[in-house]
């Protein structure tokens, strides 16, 4: 009997080792895929003139260099503002909170933003940063609308990456006569960065990503903005997924799109392996 169990366990083992390297060899197909027909179809449209002017009408030019600027700015404006609420809140709630049925209702809440359509964002930013506010069709209307879409991503990511640094740590460190907020800032967050950097990562990806959202809010100018004007109100400006949108099916220039694809790509690649360095440098110096 021993003998049958271990033999049907051992093809059952099989079994489920065999499904699982199938879905991962499907995935990684797919994935590259993706990438190859995206990098054979817009590398040969990249060109100096497209990354370093911008699109004139008069002049017959095709340039998004004004977007990929853009693109910068809301990175960076969102990330300022998002990290620190983001991350601070995720350690009021897993450090300091001490009633258990409130934090649950706000991890319900935190769950129920996070899978709120992206559009919906865009039409509630419309309303009150552009409106309310009076902010206008600007990149910090559309920053301020991803702080809130991306808040949740940060909050949750962190939160769960809070809870699995061992009580020890924190009971050690509070045994040598640490404060509680010392505590925290030497011992869990370096322990937890690895958490709070996907959660940037996600976020970013989310960002660079985001299109409908920003169609309510930043505006689709394409007008070359330096970083005064960027945080100004009333500054509109397209990012790289607003003008792959716009040149796809406005103008259905499927060369320039898979251009800007390819750009999109090479940004988001570039921006998260800055993040994983990042992250190991700061947990070598904690």
């Amino acid at each position: 009997m021993n003998e049958k169990i271990s033999e049907s366990r051992k093809i059952r083992c099989a079994i489920l080792n065999g499904l699982i390297w199938t879905a991962t060899g499907i995935i990684s197909v797919i994935f590259l895929g993706i990438i190859l027909c995206i990098l054979i179809k817009g590398l040969p449209h990249i060109s100096l003139s497209l990354l370093t002017s911008k699109q004139s009408l008069l002049n017959e030019t095709t340039g998004i260099l004004p977007n990929i600027l853009n693109t910068l700015y809301i990175i960076l404006m969102t990330l300022l503002i998002v990290l620190p609420l983001g991350v601070g809140s995720a350690i009021y709630l897993n450090e300091y909170a001490k009633s258990k049925k409130a934090v649950s209702l706000i991890e319900l809440a935190i769950e129920t933003l996070a899978g709120i359509p992206s559009i919906i964002y865009g039409l509630v930013g419309m309303l009150i940063f552009v409106q309310f506010f009076s902010l206008g069709t600007s990149l910090i209307a559309g920053a301020l609308t991803l702080v809130i879409m991306t808040l949740p991503t940060v909050i949750r990511t962190t939160q769960e990456s809070l809870k699995t640094v061992p009580d020890s740590y924190r009971e050690g460190s509070l045994a040598l006569g640490a404060g509680k907020w010392h505590m925290i800032r030497t011992v869990v967050i370096p322990s937890a960065v690895d958490g709070i950097v996907t959660g940037c990562i996600l976020s970013v990806g989310r960002i660079v990503g985001e299109s409908a959202a920003l169609l309510f809010t930043a505006g689709m100018a394409n007008e070359i903005l330096n970083i005064s004007e960027a945080v100004s109100a009333g500054k509109a400006g397209s990012t790289l997924t607003v003008s792959l949108y716009m040149y796809a099916k406005e103008r259905g220039d499927f060369d320039t799109a898979f251009a800007i694809s390819t750009v999109l790509l090479l940004l988001t690649f570039i921006i998260n392996i800055s993040a994983k360095f990042t992250a190991k440098k700061l947990k070598k110096g904690a």
